[in-house]
């Protein structure tokens, strides 16, 4: 396969993050953590590469999710601040759940980011 015909590859484990629902990248972009400017030039990484994000994700959907390394745990962390980052992480999560199953609700990548933040990067 051409290296164009590749989607995006695991920074980690090296293999192709096939789906938007298995993108820390776009997790990241839809809950406005990375300028849509500089999305093309970020690295990828499945979520489950990433445990210390994927942590946060609280959807069934989402089975067995990586265990954090020690001392970047949930357990670890304020309170307040894991409860506001669950919150926000498992919205961006059910975001990108919805877009992959309706792409004609979202056809611009602007689109994908969450309302909130929509007018952050203008």
């Amino acid at each position: 396969m051409a290296k164009c015909d590749q989607g995006y590859l695991c920074r980690v484990c090296g293999s192709e993050v096939e789906t938007l629902s298995d993108s820390a990248l776009y997790l990241r972009y839809v809950i406005g953590e990375i300028d849509p400017e500089t999305l093309h030039l970020s690295s990828e990484c499945h979520l489950r590469c990433n445990p210390v994000l994927a942590q946060f994700i609280c959807d069934e959907r989402f089975e067995n999710p990586p265990l954090a390394p020690e001392g970047f745990g949930i357990q670890d962390l304020d309170a307040q601040y894991a409860a506001t980052r669950k919150e926000l992480i498992t919205r961006g999560y059910r975001r990108l759940l919805e877009i992959q199953s309706n792409r004609k609700r979202f056809p611009h990548v602007q689109d994908y980011v969450l309302e909130v933040f929509q007018g952050k990067w203008k």
